[in-house]
């Protein structure tokens, strides 16, 4: 029996508009959507999704790694699978079971666009899945209608009772039976996947910095959401590079973050205005 909280994948023959009658769409960003957001936004929303466990246990042979050398990123596994693993880290996680992170509210002008663009960035092992979304009581960006008198990204702002309740999210997942998955339990030992992060680098840059910036984006949103998978894997992987490399890969994260969701509000506020 399906509840609230069931996550649910797409059945065959059904698409997104099934779960978005009204055009319009949400999207919930673990890893990278957290600082950089899909274009054409007009809320982001801190929060979690109940009943999963964030894991670097996705092979990248695209954006941080290649075919011969696969990087890694993240991906969320359900709770239930997961306990039936072999995971080092399993003593970190908390019992809540909660993995936090943002949700994209997409308006329904650009809903077909964006999903294209997320089907096509997200395409290297993930699939789409829906699932509930539980919205924190702030809002991390204000909706575009609502201007900051500067262009950075707005303080944390009350967040309306009509977001209270758990909103249906699309989220991209990585699967235990995609081909990226790493099946090897040896592949997954927190060691083995920090030298291999060390390492890394693809198409959009160095495996490391996708580790730093997840882990800055997830001290933005500002909530306590440091996740101790991460933050052990950051610890590691420091010990591996240089204290002067690190240091710097680290405080350039902290900026590129900032600077990305400036950026991508900025353009979600020009958009809002010309349709204005």
């Amino acid at each position: 029996m399906t509840t609230p909280d069931t996550p649910q994948s797409l059945p065959a023959g059904r698409t997104w508009r099934n779960y978005f009658p009204d055009g319009d769409l949400w999207v919930f960003g673990y890893g990278s959507l957290i600082w950089k957001p899909p274009p054409h936004y007009d809320q982001r929303v801190p929060g979690y999704i109940d009943g999963y466990v964030r894991r670097f246990w996705q092979a990248s042979t695209d954006h941080r790694g290649t075919p011969e050398a696969p990087g890694r990123v993240v991906t969320v596994i359900e709770r239930g699978f997961w306990e039936s693993l072999d995971d080092p880290h399993a003593h970190l996680e908390s019992s809540t079971a909660r993995v936090w992170g943002a949700a994209y509210h997409i308006p329904a002008s650009h809903a077909e666009e964006v999903h294209d663009y997320l089907d096509e960035r997200e395409i290297d092992g993930y699939t789409v899945h829906y699932t509930p979304f539980h919205p924190i009581s702030a809002v991390a960006t204000s909706t575009v209608s609502r201007a900051p008198e500067t262009e950075t990204v707005p303080e944390t702002q009350s967040l309306s009772p009509a977001h209270a309740a758990p909103i249906t999210c699309m989220v991209y997942i990585g699967q235990p039976s995609n081909p990226q998955f790493l099946r090897d339990p040896a592949r997954r030992e927190p060691q083995d996947v920090a030298e291999v992060i060390s390492h890394g680098r693809g198409q959009s840059g160095k495996n490391t910095e996708y580790l730093y910036l997840l882990e800055k984006a997830l001290e933005g949103l500002g909530l306590g959401s440091a996740d101790m998978h991460v933050t052990d894997l950051v610890r590691r992987v420091k010990a591996i590079e240089s204290t002067e490399e690190a240091t710097a890969e680290q405080a350039a994260a902290e900026r590129d973050v900032k600077e990305s969701l400036e950026a991508s509000w900025a353009e979600a506020h020009r958009d809002s205005s010309q349709i204005e």
